[in-house]
């Protein structure tokens, strides 16, 4: 599939996975709408089930579920079928989870919320191409610095609170406190 246009003959195939369930049927709604066929999961066995049965053209995956994550679940469908043109959908977004959720064969990456116009455009663009280009560019505030770096250093990990900690030099309930919070504003 060259674009997930639905002046296509047949109907693009998607797969939504988010652990919200209002979120995720009103974006479903908003798809199907556009003329996709759409398929809907909460986790990640749910999605792979459905990805099994038949691979989608496109998907857009949460970061975040209970369970195995959004990124595992990249790799899963990256792995099934590379075709499959993969978006990540986060609300908890940072430099490194990005970098990491291209590396593992994500198309790209866009930060909650976002509709399905903003995926519709994200789909459009190249890989990994930005999906919101501004003429001011402001540099990250210290406390957005230090949350990335945070962010870079906990997938450097593997996800490893401990040891990332350790490399921190924090301790590991002050690193999860840190980690619990929402990432600061640019």
């Amino acid at each position: 599939m060259t674009s997930p246009n639905p002046s296509l003959s047949s109907a693009p195939t998607l797969l939504l996975v988010d652990d919200e369930a209002v979120f995720r049927e009103r974006l479903a709604r908003a798809f199907r709408e556009r003329g996709f066929e759409v398929g809907t999961a909460g986790s990640y066995e749910e999605a792979l089930a459905l990805a099994t049965r038949e691979s989608p053209e496109v998907a857009v995956v949460d970061l975040r579920m209970p369970g195995r994550g959004g990124l595992e679940l990249v790799r899963a469908l990256h792995a099934l079928d590379g075709s499959t043109r993969i978006i990540v959908l986060t609300g908890y977004g940072s430099i490194a989870t990005a970098v990491e959720a291209v590396k593992l064969g994500a198309f790209n990456y866009l930060p909650k919320p976002a509709d399905v116009d903003d995926l519709l455009l994200a789909f459009s663009r190249g890989p990994g191409e930005a999906a919101h280009v501004t003429e001011d560019f402001q540099p990250p505030s210290l406390a957005r610095a230090e949350w990335e770096h945070i962010q870079r250093v906990l997938s450097d990990c593997g996800g490893n609170i401990s040891e990332a900690a350790r490399r921190l030099g924090l301790h590991r309930r002050s690193l999860q406190r840190k980690l619990q919070k929402y990432p600061p504003a640019q």
